[in-house]
């Protein structure tokens, strides 16, 4: 495995050598080139990523980049024909993807910026990282990654305390704090039939939810800062909310004992939630509710700043906020200037506008993106004939474009190769939160800056 896996490495720099070659210009790029950047590094960093799986398991490319794709977003759809039989360096690639493709290959290169010329706030913004109305604790990429490697070995150490051999529980650990979802055996969480290890890898699943800069605030000792953080609030009520819903249909319609319907309930809509993918259920034996349940919770998503995937928390309680906001500017006189707040502080009309905006804006893609992808995928494939209804193909494709990786056997390493680029495609502009990949595409036909941006 020695010349697949030294392919990426050196590829890479090869890359970088002919990048630092290019003239710098002292010209700061448009939005829209930051934009265009972040989408054709992470197709980049895929087809890249793909080269061990090529050359070292002979799969096909489809095969490969799906794969590559799937760890680099941390989605954790696999297609892989057998996990159990694949060497370890392979097992671990997977999971070290998903882990640096958790925090982002962006903020791994702003730490390492110099030549490109654009804007590290910029890449952030590209990569669906930045929060808009508040200003960012993280001023480099260096200490995101120096938090993010210290919450990694805490959980490994916790999760140890199931039991679990090392080898299995360093894995679990690096995919569930980057909401991957990949698993080194092809049972997946069936495998280890571990209450005590699901209950535990739910804190590393949790830990990827919150946005980062709250952990900057913890570790400086200001834990009510934290517990005041409205997205922090937001997302355990959800994940109390809809995991207890879940359980209750899975107990009283699935007929499910108490306990089973709380382990599974609980797991699998937490790591829904979470977009970690891990199951230690078969949602495909469920009534319709609880799919549907955790597909919203899909859609929503973690935070943003966090390396969840989704719509993002923060977007809905802005969009709460903006539609109260636009509600009482009906009840009051036209000269009488209704406040915008958000984390105790005024906002400026002109910026709430064009932030709600553009919130909607993201939502209103989404939803289209997804709708429009599952008509698609009702039409040129027969998913249908082999017993799964629209809602469970809506789950997956919610699933793939949530950068989750929860499934319930639609897509197979045997699944045709068009099924396979739509989720491809999926996880792609999902992961970068779609404007990036519209904007690549307009771009090849308008022009990346002049006539975009116009």
């Amino acid at each position: 495995m020695l010349i697949p896996m030294l392919s990426v490495p050196s590829t890479f720099v090869i890359l970088g050598f002919l990048i630092t070659r290019v003239p710098r210009s002292e010209h700061i790029p448009h939005l829209s080139i930051a934009l265009v950047a972040a989408a054709v590094t992470w197709m980049t960093v895929a087809i890249i990523g793909a080269f061990p799986f090529v050359l070292g398991m002979h799969m096909s490319w489809t095969d490969s980049v799906f794969e590559a794709m799937s760890g680099w977003t941390g989605t954790g759809f696999t297609v892989m024909p057998s996990l159990d039989t694949t060497p370890h360096v392979i097992i671990f690639w997977r999971s070290f993807i998903q882990w640096i493709g958790g925090i982002g290959v962006i903020a791994f290169g702003v730490a390492l910026l110099s030549r490109s010329g654009l804007i590290p706030t910029r890449l952030f913004r590209a990569e669906g990282r930045p929060d808009a109305l508040m200003p960012s604790v993280a001023s480099t990429g260096r200490r995101i990654w120096g938090m993010y490697l210290f919450l990694t070995v805490l959980f490994i150490i916790l999760v140890s305390l199931a039991g679990a051999p090392l080898w299995d529980t360093v894995n679990l650990v690096m995919v569930s704090i980057a909401t991957g979802g990949f698993a080194p055996h092809d049972a997946g969480m069936f495998y280890y039939n571990n209450a005590m290890m699901e209950g535990l890898l739910l804190a590393p699943m949790l830990a990827g939810i919150f946005p980062f800069k709250v952990y900057f605030v913890l570790f400086q000792g200001n834990v009510r800062e934290m517990v005041k953080n409205r997205a922090v609030r937001a997302i355990f009520i959800l994940a109390f909310i809809s995991s207890t819903i879940v359980s209750l249909y899975l107990h009283f319609f699935n007929n499910f004992p108490l306990t089973t319907a709380v382990r599974q309930g609980f797991f699998n809509t937490i790591s829904g939630f979470a977009t970690c993918g891990l199951q230690n259920g078969n949602p495909h034996l469920w009534v319709a509710p609880p799919i549907i349940m955790i597909t919203v919770m899909m859609i929503i998503g973690g935070a943003a700043g966090s390396t969840a995937g989704g719509i993002k928390v923060n977007r809905l309680i802005i969009g709460y906020n903006g539609l109260i906001w636009g509600f009482k500017q009906y009840f009051v006189r036209s000269n009488v200037i209704v406040p915008f707040k958000h984390e105790g502080r005024n906002i400026p009309k002109k910026i709430t506008e064009l932030e709600l905006s553009k919130d909607m804006l993201i939502i209103a893609l989404w939803m289209r993106t997804l709708s429009l992808t599952t008509i698609l995928v009702l039409t040129v494939t027969t998913v249908t004939s082999d017993g799964f209804g629209a809602h469970e193909i809506l789950f997956e494709l919610a699933s793939a474009m949530s950068n989750v990786g929860l499934g319930l056997g639609i897509l197979t390493p045997t699944s045709p190769m068009v099924l396979k680029w739509i989720y491809t495609f999926l996880m792609w502009i999902g992961r970068l939160e779609i404007i990036p990949v519209l904007i690549l595409f307009m771009g090849l036909f308008k022009g990346f800056e002049s006539e975009v941006a116009k």
